[in-house]
């Protein structure tokens, strides 16, 4: 999918900024924790296929890792994140990107304190591992 889109704008935009580029789609700290400011600053008709390939590849299989949590002692309830109604209700996958789950608080739903949140974190997340 990523691959796709930077040949697209490739075609459209050639001196737009790799930076530029993927800021469209990502945020823009985001986009600069995942690459170099050397490699950003580089116009895409100055990438190689080579480059291109593995930017691509960096886009479609990064990860977040956690490093710890607080516990039960200080969670909440957020509110607002992806809207529901760009996801398919059976299996939480986007309806826009193949491939792409959304679970949890993540998403725009909200619930009453008492665990509710929790419950839909589990039935959500039970649900797009059904359809993995």
């Amino acid at each position: 999918m990523a691959k796709d889109k930077i040949e697209l704008a490739l075609a459209n935009h050639p001196k737009q900024s790799l930076r530029n580029t993927i800021s469209q789609w990502l945020p823009k700290r985001l986009v600069e924790a995942l690459f170099e400011a050397a490699l950003l600053d580089k116009a895409l008709n100055q990438l190689g296929h080579g480059e291109r390939d593995q930017i691509a590849q960096h886009l479609n299989e990064w990860s977040i890792v956690m490093n710890g949590t607080e516990g039960y002692r200080t969670a909440e309830v957020t509110l607002g994140g992806v809207d529901t109604n760009e996801l398919s209700s059976k299996t939480m996958e986007a309806k826009n990107v193949a491939g792409l789950y959304f679970i949890g608080e993540v998403m725009d739903v909200s619930g009453w304190l008492g665990g509710f949140n929790f419950q839909w974190a589990w039935s959500s997340g039970f649900a797009a591992r059904m359809a993995v």
